[in-house]
């Protein structure tokens, strides 16, 4: 959620976000009344409540008609501080209802929507391969993927990673778990249900909602990302924040995918199950914008290590989620598209969703604050298509990048299997 405080001193710079976003200005204004209304339920709450106080110390010393005036006000007075109550209550809900539905405000990115991003650099050299194949039929003469035994036993758009796949999944993520340890991360291997409160407080159910699978029976959502799990273990608690505490979480995701379409569902680009090592950061606000320079390096010291060309993108604030006021996105070439796509993103949420879960730190002073929460990619499922698509060999053999070798038994070669 914003800052009240920015709501009440400064309106219009939340209404220019929203319109960055292309969202609703108009939704600012109904924050503004629902804080309002709030605010003078409150007040006439306390102020009756205050009186139905004072009035009843005054029964006790008073007498005669005295007494039976004091009686009868205190009768109409419960009667006055029960409305009142649940008038406070209902407003309370009402400013709940609207806060939530105010997006973060954008902080440095670019205006416009999905294709106006900004292209910060590109790394690497693109390979010259004649005719390449996609990562499907790579994966399929390996005998590393298999996406026809994977809709037999649980549908479309779900699949098996069997024999080097299966490794090679194994190996990327490790190297990721000890990457982020080198670099100070604690590795956590986290839930993948949680509770609403958690996946609301991340912000995945607004605009995303239809994105996130629910079980109903439990009421627990399945998660798009170790994110919300990390995002929520701090909740309600005060942080010792001198420096970033930093996370790298390890869990299978799980997406619905809703409208994707084309080649995106081909292989296993777009899937209702992966896996992935998330980097999560609690820091102070002032350090938010270095955080995220820093998650940024993290991912691309990850894809310098599986030797793919890539480049780094300044999302749009049109197309950043709910959470985010500026998102890197890392794009790996795709030789078989000949175009680049997604395979990291990093936002710098700042303390959006550290105000929804209550996640504090204590200031210079021992005053209690709000946090500010990051998050990165540092390897995922996808990953395998551009690792298998850069480094594949005219006789259908793959290249295996040297420092994923060691978790394939050192080979660095992967052969077709006949």
């Amino acid at each position: 959620m914003i800052d009240l405080r920015l709501l009440r001193e400064d309106p219009e710079t939340i209404r220019a976000s929203q319109r960055l976003r292309g969202e609703s200005p108009e939704l600012v204004d109904s924050l503004l009344r629902a804080d309002e209304e709030r605010r003078a339920a409150t007040q006439r709450f306390e102020a009756v409540r205050a009186e139905q106080k004072s009035i009843g110390k005054q029964v006790a010393k008073a007498s005669g008609e005295e007494r039976a005036a004091l009686l009868t006000r205190t009768k109409d007075l419960a009667v006055e501080v029960k409305a009142a109550e649940a008038a406070a209550g209902a407003a309370e809900v009402a400013l709940k209802q609207a806060h939530m539905a105010v997006s973060n405000v954008v902080a440095g990115a670019p205006p416009g929507g999905e294709d106006d991003f900004v292209v910060l650099r590109e790394v690497g050299d693109i390979p010259s391969i004649a005719n390449p194949k996609d990562h499907l039929e790579i994966g399929e003469a390996l005998r590393a993927i298999d996406t026809e035994r994977g809709a037999k036993v649980s549908g479309s758009r779900f699949y098996f990673l069997t024999g080097v796949g299966a490794l090679l999944q194994l190996g990327m993520l490790q190297l990721a778990i000890q990457q982020a340890v080198e670099h100070g991360f604690t590795p956590s291997i986290t839930p993948t249900l949680v509770r609403p409160e958690s996946m609301e407080g991340t912000g995945y159910l607004g605009a995303h909602a239809s994105e996130v699978y629910r079980l109903e029976a439990d009421d627990l959502y399945l998660v798009g990302t170790s994110e919300v799990a990390l995002a929520a273990y701090h909740s309600g608690e005060i942080l010792d924040l001198d420096g970033p505490r930093r996370y790298a979480g390890w869990s299978s995701c799980y997406r619905r995918e809703a409208g994707s379409h084309g080649k995106d569902v081909r292989g296993i680009l777009r899937v209702h199950q992966f896996d992935k090592v998330e980097m999560f950061s609690f820091c102070r606000p002032e350090d938010a914008a270095e955080e995220h320079q820093r998650l940024l390096a993290m991912e691309e010291e990850m894809l310098a290590k599986v030797e793919i060309p890539y480049r780094v993108i300044d999302v749009a604030a049109g197309d950043l989620g709910s959470s985010a006021v500026r998102k890197f996105d890392c794009e790996a070439w795709v030789p078989s598209q000949q175009r680049y796509r997604e395979v990291t993103s990093t936002s710098n949420t700042t303390t959006y969703q550290a105000r929804r879960l209550n996640v504090r730190y204590r200031d210079e002073n021992g005053k209690p604050q709000t946090a500010a929460t990051l998050n990165g990619t540092l390897a995922t499922t996808r990953w395998l298509i551009p690792i298998l698509e850069n480094h594949q060999q005219p006789d259908g053999s793959v290249r295996v990048p040297k420092a994923l070798q060691p978790f394939l038994g050192g080979r660095d070669v992967l052969e077709p299997v006949k």
